[in-house]
C-alpha cells in the first residue's frame, strides 16, 4: 500500500501554493484579519471560479469534482501554511461534509451547486455558550409548529457564522438531536460577530429566536451525523496545523541561519540545534498522523474516528510547540506585532482549542479504542 502524494495531488498542492503566495501573503492576512467581514470577495470568487477548490469534494451531479478527502487535506495544509482568510474551512469541511453525509437528496441539490460556484458560503452551528463538542452541549430546540420548524436558543464560537449566507444548525426536538438549514438572514436570527484571539479566522454569536427552518436528514438523527463531520472536521484541522507548523518550522531553520551572533550563525548554537530537530520530528510525526487520518477518511473506514482523535490530539500539540519555539528562535523581534511568529502561535493556540483540545481528544481516543 503506497501512502505517497500522487504526481496529480502534488501538482493540485503546486498550484494552490503559487495561488496562495500570490493572494495571500502576509500584507493580504493582515488587511483581512483587520476587517469584520474578514476575507476578500474577490478571492473567494477566484478560488471557486480558477481553481475550483470549493467544489473539491462535491460530487459531481452536484456541480462539483468529486474528489475524496485526501486531495481536501493537500488544499487544506496549503491553506494552513499561508494563514489564508476565507470562509472555506466552514463551507467546505464543515457544511458540505454535513450536507453530504445526511443523507438528504432535496438538501445536497438545494445547497451543493451553490457551495461549489462560490456563491454560498455556509457554516455549521454545533458549539453553544457551554463549550462543549459533545451531545449533551446541545440545548438549542426546534418545536414543530403547524408543519413548520422553528429554532430558538444559542450557538456560540460558530466559525464565520456572521458571514454566512446558509447556517446548518443542531437543536434538540422530541426524537433527539436533529439537524436544521436555516437562511442567514432569517427572521428571528441575531448574529453577532465575536472578538476572537485569532483574528485570522472569524466566529460569531448566533440567538434564535423561532427561526423558521428546513429540517436536514431525518428527526433525531442529527448526532450519528455529527459525529462523522466532526471527526472529519478534526482530520481537516489536523492537516490545516499540519501546513501551519511546517511553515514555521522554515522560519525558525531560514532565522537560524541568518542571524549572526558573537559572529557565528545562531544556528551553530547547540541550544538552538535541538529547539530546531525537535520541531522536525514533532512536525514529520505530525504529518504522518495528519495523512493517515485523511487516507482513513477518504475511505470513511473503521479506523477514522480513532485516526481522527489521534491526529487531532498530535498535531494540535506539534503546531503549538513548533509555534511556540519559532517565538523563542526568533528572540526579542518574536514577539513584536510586526512580525509574522504571533499570527501562526494564535492560529495555533485557536485551533488546538477548537473540536475540542488534546485532552479532550486523548480521553475519546481511550474510550473510542476500549481502554
Amino acid at each position: 500500500m503506497n501512502f505517497a502524494f500522487s504526481e496529480e495531488q502534488e501538482e493540485l498542492r503546486n498550484i494552490v501554493r503559487q495561488f496562495l503566495e500570490a493572494k495571500s501573503p502576509e500584507s493580504a492576512v493582515r488587511e483581512q484579519m483587520a476587517t469584520e467581514q474578514g476575507f476578500d470577495p474577490d478571492v473567494w470568487s477566484q478560488m471557486a471560479e480558477q481553481l475550483g477548490l470549493q467544489s473539491l469534494i462535491v460530487p459531481e451531479e452536484f456541480g462539483g469534482q468529486g474528489f475524496g478527502y485526501v486531495e481536501l487535506i493537500v488544499v487544506l495544509e496549503e491553506m494552513g501554511r499561508a494563514l489564508l482568510c476565507a470562509p472555506y474551512f466552514s463551507t467546505v469541511v464543515l457544511a458540505t461534509n454535513t450536507l453530504l453525509h445526511a443523507g438528504d437528496d432535496a438538501a445536497k441539490s438545494a445547497h451543493l451547486p451553490g457551495i461549489a460556484s462560490g456563491e454560498t458560503i455556509a457554516t455549521l452551528a454545533l458549539t453553544e455558550p457551554n463549550g462543549k463538542w459533545d451531545e449533551s452541549g446541545i440545548e438549542a430546540t426546534a418545536t414543530n409548529d403547524g408543519g413548520t420548524w422553528k429554532i430558538s436558543g444559542t450557538k456560540s464560537y460558530v466559525i464565520d457564522g456572521h458571514t454566512a449566507n446558509l447556517v446548518i444548525v443542531a437543536a434538540k426536538t422530541p426524537a433527539g438531536t436533529s439537524l436544521f438549514t436555516v437562511a442567514g438572514d432569517a427572521a428571528g436570527l441575531t448574529r453577532t460577530p465575536l472578538a476572537t484571539m485569532d483574528q485570522t479566522r472569524k466566529q460569531a454569536k448566533l440567538d434564535f429566536d423561532g427561526v423558521e427552518a428546513t429540517l436536514l436528514g431525518a428527526d433525531g438523527a442529527g448526532w450519528d451525523v455529527l459525529s462523522r463531520v466532526l471527526d472529519l472536521a478534526a482530520v481537516g484541522l489536523a492537516a490545516e496545523q499540519v501546513g501551519g507548523a511546517q511553515f514555521v518550522l522554515e522560519m525558525s531553520v531560514q532565522y537560524a541561519k541568518d542571524r549572526v551572533q558573537f559572529g557565528r550563525p545562531i544556528g551553530s548554537f547547540q541550544a538552538i540545534k535541538h529547539k530546531c530537530a525537535d520541531m522536525l520530528l514533532e512536525v514529520e510525526s505530525a504529518k504522518s498522523a495528519a495523512y493517515y487520518a485523511g487516507w482513513c477518511a477518504s475511505e470513511l473506514n473503521d479506523e477514522l474516528p480513532s485516526v481522527a482523535s489521534l491526529a487531532k490530539a498530535y498535531c494540535s500539540d506539534a503546531y503549538f510547540h513548533a509555534a511556540a519555539e519559532n517565538i523563542q528562535i526568533h528572540g526579542g523581534i518574536g514577539f513584536t506585532w510586526e512580525h509574522p511568529a504571533h499570527l501562526y502561535f494564535k492560529r495555533a493556540k485557536s485551533s488546538e482549542l477548537l473540536f475540542g483540545d488534546p485532552t479532550y481528544h486523548r480521553e475519546l481516543l481511550a474510550q473510542r479504542i476500549g481502554i
